[in-house]
């Protein structure tokens, strides 16, 4: 019996990892029993008491009600006007064309008539005020100065060359001086960043097909949702947690049940998905606070605070982290979810233990990998930060202390706990509840006595 289970087990990995949430029709690899097995489970792909679809939607139903009437009361209505500050982001800001380039000698420049370009200029005794400078005439492309003309010195060490023709973004100063209103601040990159977007979408549609093309539109949604309700809301005062919680909760029954229909395995994941979501609130709560982590820790946090000094930061923090582990989350619990419907495909007499340990074994190597790429991801976006420790020679002890670093660690902890934790939990309510309709009546596929003895047969 143990070595059937394993061969079930087996399996269900391949159907799981391979097939995912959808079905082949007529696999050349299965026989008859199991083409009458896969005939019954187009649709919902297992059958699902009626029972339990109450109780599922005795969860749901509310939930889903309290998350729109929750975006209902913390609807902001567009994000609260203010003065602009002329820091970092909060410019006004117009679109330029370089339209000329030439050669200027650096040591003939006077810097004081000149707008900075917003580059860095090159360390003192390697070229800074040295050989041949680039003088950039910048037209304005947009807003009321549209036509102006303003000048623009690039220094041969500056990190951002400007090229005749290149459009650029700048940035305008009413209260400055009238030469040194417009400065470069940037590059404009709409067409490289539209055409790698258009790229993916295709790509995702070519090979996903419908789903593919609904994940698309759930990922506008997604955007949606946090462009319009979320960073509105938090910015007009509202509780940041409160805010992400609702917000997530959104994205998250909008997206699964857009992209894998509105089924009992849908439903599953989404309580796998928010029990995690929950538990890594709680935690993030907790060591965020005990680890006195402000959330105010570089120059963008620093001017948010400026400008709207009622914001909870730590709150902010919070927030992050449950928005950031909520897309990989998604993916844990449909996969466990998908991998515990197909092992019931596989062998509808399992028993929900048997289910269990079938699929959890799935899940452990699901856990090594997504976990790995969560560190990952988050080391990579703090490599620079990473690299300025090196250069100081700092231990690590010093470096995990610091507290740019310590919210990237308590983010990556958290919501690594999140993760290992929602592989058990929809793994469980999964093997509860696509086995409850195993034992039928006379008519059924499979009764509770002749399970046992089809086995056998099939041995």
């Amino acid at each position: 019996m143990g070595h059937t289970g394993h061969e079930h087990a087996s399996h269900g990995h391949a159907a799981g990892g391979a097939q995912g949430p959808s079905h082949s029709h007529g696999s050349p690899g299965h026989g008859p029993g199991h083409g009458h097995g896969h005939s019954h489970g187009h649709g919902p792909a297992a059958p699902v008491s009626k029972h339990l679809r109450k109780v599922i939607s005795a969860v749901l139903i509310p939930f889903a009600v309290a998350v729109f009437v929750g975006m209902v009361v913390l609807w902001p209505g567009g994000a609260p006007a203010h003065e602009r500050t002329g820091v970092g982001f909060d410019r006004q800001t117009q679109q330029g064309k370089v339209v000329a380039l030439s050669d200027v000698d650096c040591k003939s420049v006077n810097a004081s008539q000149v707008p900075a370009t917003g580059n860095t200029p090159a360390p003192e005794g390697r070229g800074a005020q040295t050989g041949s400078c680039k003088r950039a005439t910048v037209e304005v492309g947009t807003g009321a100065d549209k036509g102006r003309v303003f000048f623009e010195i690039v220094q041969p060490g500056a990190p951002r060359q400007l090229e005749k023709g290149q459009e650029v973004v700048v940035a305008y100063a009413p209260d400055a001086p009238r030469d040194l209103q417009y400065s470069v601040i940037d590059l404009n990159r709409k067409f490289p960043m539209a055409l790698l977007a258009a790229v993916f979408a295709v790509a995702v549609v070519v090979v996903g097909r419908m789903r593919g093309l609904f994940a698309l539109i759930a990922l506008v949604v997604s955007f949606g949702v946090l462009t319009l309700f979320i960073l509105p809301a938090i910015l007009q005062g509202s509780n940041p947690l409160v805010v992400a919680v609702v917000g997530a909760s959104a994205i998250m029954l909008i997206a699964l049940y857009m992209c894998h229909g509105l089924t009992a395995r849908t439903s599953v994941a989404v309580l796998g998905t928010l029990v995690s979501l929950l538990l890594i609130g709680l935690l993030g709560s907790l060591f965020i606070g005990w680890a006195f982590l402000s959330g105010n820790t570089d120059d963008n946090t620093g001017l948010i605070h400026g400008l709207y000094p009622n914001i909870d930061m730590s709150g902010l923090l919070l927030a992050g982290v449950i928005i950031g582990s909520l897309g990989v989350l998604d993916d844990v619990t449909v996969t466990q979810t998908s991998a515990v419907w197909e092992l019931h495909q596989a062998d509808p007499n399992m028993g929900p233990r048997a289910l269990y340990r079938a699929a959890i074994r799935i899940g452990r190597d699901h856990i090594a990998s997504v976990v790995n790429t969560l560190v990952l991801a988050y080391a990579g976006a703090a490599l620079p930060l990473l690299l300025l420790f090196s250069i100081a020679n700092s231990s690590m002890g010093t470096v995990a202390n610091s507290e740019l670093v310590a919210e990237e660690i308590v983010r990556t902890l958290v919501g690594s706990i999140g993760l290992v934790a929602s592989v058990p939990v929809t793994t469980a309510l999964a093997a509860l509840v696509v086995s409850a309709d195993r034992p039928g009546p006379a008519g059924s596929p499979a009764a509770p006595a002749r399970g046992g003895r089809g086995r056998r047969r099939k041995r």
